[in-house]
Parts: C-alpha cells; structure tokens; sequence
C-alpha cells in the first residue's frame, strides 16, 4: 500500500464519519449526563456498521464489475458526488432532524447507526466497480468513525449544534474531492 492510498482511505473515513459525528453531537448535547461507558456502546454501533456497509457494497460492486469497467470510475464519481452534496445540503438546513432521541434505546441506536452508513454502502460499491481492497480500508473507516463519534459526544456537551452542521459540509467536500480524484487517475494516469 502506498502514503497516497493510506491518505485516501483516511480522507474517506474522515468523509464518511461525518455523519456519525454529527449524531454523537447530537448525542452530547440531549445527554449532557452521557456516560463513557455508554458513549462507548454509541461510538461502537457506528463504527460497526459504517465499516460492516462497504464490505456489503463491496460484494455487490465486486458482482457486477466487469458489466460496467468501463464507466466505473464515472460511477463512482457519481456516487460520492451524491453522497457529498446530499451532506453539504444536510449541514446547511438550520434544524436537524434529531432534535429529541433517546440514543440508548436499541431500536434507536440502531436505526442512527444504519442511517448513517448507506453512505458506506455505496463507497463500498465503489470500491468493488474499481477492484480496490476491502479490509484495511474497512478498519480505517471504523476506527476513524468510533474517534469521530467519541469526540462528537464530548464536543456536543461543549459546543452549539451548528458545528455539527459545519462537519457535514466538510464531510461532502472531502467526499466530492475524493470522487474527483478517482476520475482523474483513470482519465489521465
């Protein structure tokens, strides 16, 4: 593995954790009383299931490859594009949509750590239509998301809830650059 795709991959983890972030701020801020121990249990449900999505999407990516290598680089621009954007338009809205949750109920925790990892889904995607590997990406992206979701939690008892919407646009203009990246190393190298 090269520096450049070790900086991808953590770039993407950056990217993709954005979203958790933003939940644990939330978090933080309707349960300033939270816990490390369950602030933990938060931070590990998203981590597992923003690195379970990719290897799902990778799976599919890897199945369906060969019909669309010529476009691929184009889809997954496409992709993390709209990820990237659907993040950005996210960050600016003035109310989010987890104004009042209970995180520590277990269909809840669930539902967030789903909802935050489609984005992964589709990265993983990406990176079955480019043949990338799978595993030591996987791991960046869990870890980088249970130390984005930790810190989230920490941040939301400190912070306003404007910060978290700033994130989100961070995570989609890392997201669209990264798609940007991708096209131009197939077009021109």
């Amino acid at each position: 593995m090269t520096l450049t795709q070790l900086i991808t991959y953590i770039l993407i983890g950056i990217g993709l954790s954005f979203d958790s972030f933003a939940v644990s701020v939330s978090c933080g801020l309707m349960k300033r009383e939270i816990k490390f121990s369950q602030a933990a249990v938060v931070a590990g449900s998203l981590a597992f299931f923003q690195a379970l999505f990719p290897v799902l999407g990778w799976f599919i990516g890897e199945a369906v490859k060969d019909l669309i290598s010529s476009l691929d680089h184009w889809i997954a621009l496409g992709l993390l594009s709209f990820i990237g954007i659907k993040m950005i338009v996210e960050g600016t809205k003035e109310n989010g949509s987890l104004t009042n949750f209970n995180p520590f109920k277990l269909s809840m925790l669930i539902g967030l750590s789903i909802a935050t990892s489609i984005d992964a889904l589709v990265v993983g995607l990406s990176f079955g239509f480019l043949d990338m590997p799978i595993l030591f990406p996987v791991l960046v992206i869990g870890f980088v998301t249970f130390v984005a979701s930790m810190l989230g939690m920490l941040f939301g008892k400190n912070i306003s809830a404007k910060r978290s919407h700033q994130s989100l646009i961070l995570g989609g203009i890392i997201l669209i650059s990264i798609g940007l990246k991708i096209l131009v190393e197939h077009l021109w190298f």
